[in-house]
Order: structure tokens, then C-alpha cells, then sequence
């Protein structure tokens, strides 16, 4: 069905939607890892808008932004879906990602002194725990959907000590298993490296949607 490419970099979560939505999928593609500092030709040619990672390609033709991305996907590889068949259950999962994408922003801001930023996003955390997760183990039940793999940034915000047990538990649980999902696990960036380098490049603006 045409070649598939994957440009991003190692500590974008915008990356890591696209990567596990094809893994899940047990899609083949090719990777090519960016360099955000010095932008390649590549990436400003076929994303000259924003400039941003991830951008990917099939059979040619590139696609932007992790979330179209993904419903890109969903719909030329139907199988495994991520999400579900009941029109209304998806349009509520729709919803609920429209939320957190809405919400999100706030949630980088924290650890940089940031008290307002911090409420905003554990507020938000705990809507969505409450009102989306309920007692699931997934956002899909048994099984990893969209808004699974749009919130597993939670291994980001882990870090930044948002998804504490005594603050979310239920998000806290729902995070353990998502990453212990096995091609999730298989390829997460270690926390430590990531948030090191995050850190030097607080003066850098977001590169990655």
C-alpha cells in the first residue's frame, strides 16, 4: 500500500503516538530520527508550516500533526482498531482527545515554578480519570485505544511528579500498565536522558506536535 516513513526524534511524545500506533498496527516502517536544533531540508520542505516533528509519509505524500496522523492511519489499516465501531463511543473518545489536547499545554509549563500551571493540569488529570477511565485498566477497556496512546505522555509528565499515586491513582495504575504493554515498552525513551535534555532546551520553543 505504499512506502511508509516516520520523521521524528527521540524525545518528542508526538513521535511516540505515531510510533506506537503503526507498532500496534504491526505496520513496517522506516524511521528517520530529526534534529531539531539544526532542522533538516526534509523536515522544512514537508512541513513548512509549523516546522515540526512528527511527519509522516506513505507513499510519498506527507501527513502533519500526530493526531491526524493516527486517524490517518486508523483508516487506511482498519485492523486492530484504536478506535471504537459504535459511532457515539467514538465520538465521545473524540471528545475526551479534543479535551486533553485543549488542556495539555498547561502540563509543560509545570516544574518551572509554575503553581497555576500545576492545578490546571492536575485538574484536568483528574476529570479525565474520573470521567474517561473510570475503573478500566484502558481508556479502550481490555485493549489500548487513541486516547490510550494520545495520554501516554504520561511517561513525560512522570518527571515532573504529576502522576503521583497518592494524587492520581487510577491514572497512576492505568500508566504501569500501558507501559507495560510490550510494544510500548520496547520503545520508550529513558526518562532520565530525556528530561536531562529537555531541561537544557527550556529556552527552545515546543518543536514537536
Amino acid at each position: 500500500m505504499g512506502e511508509v516513513k516516520l520523521v521524528g526524534t527521540w524525545v518528542s511524545p508526538y513521535t511516540y503516538r505515531v510510533k506506537w500506533a503503526l507498532k500496534l498496527k504491526g505496520i513496517s516502517f522506516d524511521y528517520i530520527e530529526e534534529d531539531l536544533c539544526n532542522k533538516s531540508a526534509l523536515l522544512l520542505q514537508y512541513n513548512p508550516i509549523h516546522k515540526k516533528v512528527p511527519v509522516f509519509f506513505h507513499g510519498g505524500k506527507p501527513i502533519c500533526e500526530s493526531i491526524v496522523i493516527i486517524e490517518y492511519i486508523e483508516e487506511i489499516w482498519p485492523h486492530n482498531p484504536l478506535l471504537p465501531t459504535d459511532p457515539y463511543e467514538r465520538a465521545m473518545l473524540r471528545f475526551w482527545i479534543k479535551y486533553a489536547e485543549a488542556k495539555g499545554p498547561s502540563m509543560w509549563m509545570v516544574g518551572e515554578g509554575q503553581h497555576k500551571a500545576e492545578q490546571d493540569s492536575l485538574e484536568m488529570l483528574k476529570i479525565i480519570e474520573e470521567k474517561a477511565l473510570g475503573d478500566q485498566k484502558f481508556f479502550g477497556g481490555d485493549n489500548i485505544n487513541m486516547l490510550d496512546i494520545v495520554l501516554g505522555l504520561g511517561h513525560w509528565l512522570e518527571g515532573e511528579k504529576l502522576l503521583e499515586a497518592h494524587k492520581l491513582h487510577r491514572l497512576h495504575v492505568w500508566l504501569k500498565n500501558f507501559k507495560q504493554v510490550p510494544v510500548i515498552k520496547e520503545d520508550l525513551p529513558d526518562l532520565d536522558a530525556m528530561l536531562a535534555y529537555l531541561r537544557c532546551q527550556r529556552e527552545i520553543s515546543p518543536a514537536t506536535h
